[in-house]
């Protein structure tokens, strides 16, 4: 497990989450992609746990956003062709 992993683990425990299978399974999902979206979570973590709920990644995100590893940003950008207008 990376000294990474370890630490989130450490501090959801510290804030009373239970570290569950699934919320491993999520939080490798999480460390090991680039996830734009909790959707997107879900649709790669499904692929290798068909039993993992919509509801338990947005718990998790929710836990780590708490925790302050995690935040959720929405980005909008423009094309460079609307750039030049």
């Amino acid at each position: 497990m990376s000294s990474e992993k370890n630490r989130i683990i450490r501090k959801l425990q510290e804030n009373g989450c239970r570290i569950t299978k699934q919320r491993l399974e999520l939080l490798d999902v999480i460390l090991e992609n680039r996830c734009s979206s909790c959707k997107e979570i879900y649709y790669q973590a499904s692929k290798k746990d068909a039993s993992v709920g919509l509801a338990t990644v947005y718990r998790l995100v929710n836990a780590l956003e708490k925790i302050g590893v995690l935040r959720r940003q929405i980005v909008y950008e423009l094309s460079a062709e609307e750039e030049l207008r």
